[in-house]
């Protein structure tokens, strides 16, 4: 009888480390995501040293638009925003 419950305490035991294993390498790809701001401009096109001059298509903001880093925001009104 005891070596009954002694092994569901270690099948317990090695289970619970198993899925606290998962759950941290969960937790650590969650906690590389980044919050993007809830706020649009109003952006023409998209320019990145990788593409020179072609235009590219952009989202709201540089959060928004994947791979983005480096590029530049052409926004309407002239003005640009540089995604760092």
């Amino acid at each position: 009888m005891a070596y009954t419950w002694l092994s569901i305490a270690v099948i317990l035991l090695l289970s619970g480390v198993f899925f606290l294993g998962e759950i941290s390498s969960n937790a650590k790809a969650v906690a590389v995501a980044v919050a993007c701001p809830l706020y649009c401009l109003q952006v023409d096109y998209m320019t990145c040293p990788s593409s020179g001059d072609e235009h590219l298509s952009a989202h709201c903001n540089c959060c928004l638009t994947s791979g983005s880093k480096g590029c530049t925001l052409h926004l309407s009104g002239g003005s640009q925003m540089k995604c760092s």
